[in-house]
């Protein structure tokens, strides 16, 4: 186990464990930056509604994966999401999660 994986967690088998149980994508950036590129089948909820959409994203009733361009928002969003008993965790920018799943 690396040192990062000892800070941080082994995130490429979280990604697997909760793409096994077919975990939703959450792009949680503005609206132009996910229309000009995004994970296929992503859904997409900016940072600033992520709160007011908890009941939707409830509904869902899968774990969530949370992705933005760098990090820091997904990281937000999945705060968000776990204070409200949701099952989720931050994937970090949106190109290197594409590239683990």
């Amino acid at each position: 186990m690396g040192l990062l994986d000892l800070l941080f967690g082994n995130k490429t088998k979280k990604i697997q464990d909760f793409t096994s149980r077919d975990a939703v994508i959450l792009d949680v950036r503005s609206k132009a930056e996910y229309n000009s590129g995004a994970i296929p089948g992503s859904k997409h909820i900016p940072l600033q509604q992520v709160a007011s959409k908890i009941s939707e994203i409830k509904k869902w009733n899968k774990p969530v994966i949370t992705c933005c361009a760098s990090g820091m928002r997904s990281g937000s969003a999945a705060a968000i999401l776990k204070s409200n008993s949701i099952e989720a965790m931050n994937g970090g920018g949106w190109q290197s999660l594409y590239q683990k799943l």
